[in-house]
């Protein structure tokens, strides 16, 4: 005797008779189709400080000052280039 490979494999006979509800025709929608998101606090409230946070930085550019220290990064940037160029 064969041996079913999954035990939901056996499925018992369909009726072939329609099912009758004696219920009212009423559409529901199934719960799977609501999503609920649900966000933390911070999720909303960091992205919009970034936000205006950076618009400040774009509206007052007139307060920035240029760096007057040794440009020592674009030193070590152009030794290194010239180091790998052959």
């Amino acid at each position: 005797m064969p041996v079913p490979a999954h035990p939901r494999s056996h499925r018992p006979a369909v009726s072939l008779r329609p099912a009758v509800s004696l219920r009212p025709a009423v559409s529901h929608r199934p719960a799977a189709d609501r999503v609920e998101i649900r966000l933390p606090w911070w999720a909303v409230a960091l992205p919009a400080v970034a936000f205006a946070a950076l618009l400040l930085m774009i509206m007052s550019p007139g307060q920035a000052q240029a760096a007057t220290a040794d440009p020592a990064l674009g030193q070590l940037i152009e030794r290194t280039l010239h180091l790998l160029a052959p």
